[in-house]
């Protein structure tokens, strides 16, 4: 088995800012997880992880406590 291969966006390379890391795994699923947490891993599909990004830059969590 080949070894994943994480993706950090650039924006948090230029920051030095921990940030969400994606990954393709074997089984063509999505992988993800913080920089600061990288043994808690989300996995996911590339259907899903597109709707959450579209929500996301809509503002749909906007409103939400932080």
């Amino acid at each position: 088995m080949s070894e994943i291969q994480w993706r950090k966006a650039s924006y948090s390379e230029q920051n030095e800012g921990n940030c969400v890391e994606l990954a393709h795994a074997p089984d063509a699923s999505i992988l993800l997880r913080e920089s600061d947490e990288p043994h808690t891993v989300i996995t996911t599909t590339p259907t899903t992880l597109r709707a959450l990004t579209r929500a996301v830059k809509a503002g749909r969590f906007d409103h939400l406590p932080h």
